[in-house]
C-alpha cells in the first residue's frame, strides 16, 4: 500500500514538474496556510553564487556560500509575513547547510531541525535519488496539525517538482492520501 502511494506521488510530482508552476501568492494561498495541513517547500534566502567554494565542510559556515545581507533581510521578512497572518508552523526542517539553517533561524517560526533528506546534492555532494525519495515520502506523509516548513536548495526543489524557484521562494503543497497538489507559490522580499 505504501509502495503504491509512493508510486502515485512520484508520478504526480513528475506530471507537476512538466507543468510551469505559475500560481502566484494570493489570499487563497494564505487562507489555505491558516487552515494548516500543508507543506511549504522553500529555497533558502539569497546567498549569491553557485554551489560552494573549494574546501567546503558541512558544519563550518566559513567554508560555505552564505546568506548576503539581503538574504538575511529576506528571511526575516518571510518570518514576519507568516507571523502577521498567524500561519501555524508545526515543524521546521532544514538542510544542514548554513545558508538554509540561517534562513530557518532568521524566520523565527519555531525550533529548527537539520535533516539529511533536505541537504544539497549539487556537484555530487549527496545521493540525489535517496535524498529526493526521502523528501517525497516526508511530504506525502504530512498530515498536520499546522504546516510543515522545509528549507532546502534549488537542486532539491527541481528534483522534486521539475522546476526551480528563486532565492527565498516557496511552493505550498497539499498532501492527501499519497498525492500532492500545488496550492500556490509565495515570494516575499524585504
Amino acid at each position: 500500500m505504501l509502495a503504491c502511494r509512493y508510486l502515485v506521488l512520484t508520478l504526480l510530482l513528475s506530471v507537476l514538474g512538466a507543468l510551469p508552476i505559475s500560481v502566484q501568492a494570493n489570499e487563497v494561498t494564505w487562507q489555505a496556510l491558516q487552515e494548516g495541513g500543508l507543506v511549504i517547500l522553500m529555497r533558502h534566502s539569497l546567498a549569491p553564487g553557485i554551489g560552494d567554494p573549494p574546501g567546503f565542510e558541512r558544519g563550518r559556515c566559513e567554508t560555505q556560500r552564505n546568506l548576503s545581507a539581503g538574504g538575511r533581510a529576506q528571511a526575516q521578512a518571510a518570518g514576519r509575513a507568516f507571523r502577521e497572518r498567524d500561519i501555524p508552523i508545526a515543524v521546521v526542517y532544514s538542510s544542514s547547510w548554513c545558508r538554509a539553517l540561517d534562513t530557518a533561524e532568521l524566520m523565527a517560526l519555531g525550533p529548527v531541525e537539520p535533516t539529511p533528506w533536505l541537504d544539497s546534492f549539487f556537484r555530487g555532494r549527496g545521493d540525489q535519488a535517496s535524498i529526493t525519495r526521502s523528501a517525497q515520502e516526508q511530504i506525502a506523509a504530512w498530515q498536520g496539525p499546522g504546516n510543515l516548513l522545509l528549507i532546502t536548495h534549488q537542486v532539491n526543489i527541481t528534483a522534486l517538482l521539475g522546476g526551480g524557484v528563486g532565492s527565498g521562494e516557496m511552493i505550498v503543497l497539499r498532501p492527501a492520501g499519497g498525492e500532492v497538489q500545488v496550492v500556490g507559490r509565495l515570494s516575499i522580499s524585504e
